[in-house]
């Protein structure tokens, strides 16, 4: 167990912000593209896709932006250094083709940082939407259903979505600070706190690179760098269970995991939105965890709800701890994260 004379009492800055004051003032994390900014952006999409080439290959020099590349700098930095997130809004994604919809994000995505890999296929352009997919299967990936998400990191420095249609119900966006939650767990149960920093078991869900276990022992909290750093999935926490050789969790750790889980939950730490089309959003996984509602579809296949992910390695981003070898493989700054297995061929599919 660590030593929690070696952790802050209480960590201070701009990434441990408080839920309710997010909310009440959208302009910390709320940017309105100008048309300028949008006439930049399309003018990119179509020299790229003139090119010929696959929108999974898009790089910051084939995507020319002389205005926004600005703006994409300053959002890098406050991911990183900030508090970690950010919605840019106004992107008419309704009059654009899949593809040219597709080269608009990628070439975002390639201002921030590089590109990762967010299954075994290789998937450099996720597709967040409810397959028929059964969330009681241990080899189920949750964003492929409509049902209620728990509060989690992704496997990158970076997410980012950009919603191309909405649920007819639900399907709200959750963000929570990991900082907040260790601040006020370290000032009412430290002892529980402190059971966050074991190497617990989190599931692969079948997604398993080549030589290695079917599972991660990977801190849902790491003190690393003199920065607090958060992996958590709790959904595959509690699969991972099914493995004999998986640590076993005791009582005193499930209940570390429940106060982490309630205070993820407490409105007054965690602020909702819900994306409409066209908004990116962007979200810092070492410092931030994400959720999203549980939603009702449309019955029309054409209107269903649709997002585009990228998941991102920022340059200049932070150290991470050795344990994040077993999920990001190299754990080298600007070029870490994602998931690799022997079959991995990177790729943008559009549908």
């Amino acid at each position: 167990m660590i030593d929690l004379d070696t952790l802050p009492d209480r960590i201070e800055g701009p990434s441990a912000w408080i839920g309710a004051e997010m909310a009440a003032d959208p302009a910390q994390w709320l940017y309105h593209l100008t048309q300028d900014d949008v006439d930049d952006l399309e003018a990119a999409a179509a020299h790229y896709l003139k090119l010929g080439r696959d929108v999974g290959e898009i790089t910051a020099a084939d995507f020319p932006l002389p205005r926004f590349a600005t703006h994409l700098s300053a959002l890098r930095g406050k991911m990183i250094h900030g508090n970690g997130v950010e919605v840019l809004r106004g992107l008419p994604v309704a009059h654009y083709s899949q593809q040219e919809a597709a080269a608009i994000f990628c070439g975002i995505g390639a201002h921030l940082g590089s590109a990762r890999s967010q299954n075994a296929a290789g998937h450099i352009l996720g597709h967040v939407r409810d397959i028929g997919a059964n969330p009681e299967d241990t080899n189920t990936r949750i964003y492929q259903t409509s049902a209620r998400q728990t509060f989690h990191t992704d496997s990158a420095d970076l997410v980012g979505l950009l919603c191309l249609k909405n649920a007819r119900e639900g399907g709200d966006s959750l963000l929570v600070s990991a900082e907040t939650i260790y601040n006020r767990m370290r000032a009412t149960r430290p002892d529980l706190l402190a059971l966050l920093f074991d190497p617990i078991a989190t599931d692969r869900r079948g997604e398993v690179p080549e030589g290695e276990r079917p599972f991660m022992d990977i801190p849902p909290l790491t003190w690393h760098d003199s920065k607090l750093t958060v992996f958590y999935q709790r959904q595959y926490i509690d699969s991972a269970q099914r493995f004999d050789e998986a640590m076993r969790l005791t009582s005193a750790h499930v209940e570390a995991l429940d106060l982490f889980d309630r205070l993820a939950n407490d409105p007054e730490l965690h602020f909702s939105m819900r994306l409409q089309p066209g908004d990116m959003q962007f979200v810092y996984n070492h410092a931030q965890l994400h959720d999203r509602t549980g939603f009702l579809d449309w019955p029309e296949p054409e209107n269903r709800r649709h997002l585009f992910r990228l998941w991102l390695s920022l340059a200049g981003d932070r150290e991470l701890p050795p344990s994040f070898v077993q999920r990001y493989g190299s754990i080298e700054v600007g070029n870490r994260g994602g998931i690799v297995t022997a079959q991995t061929r990177l790729h943008a599919p559009l549908d």
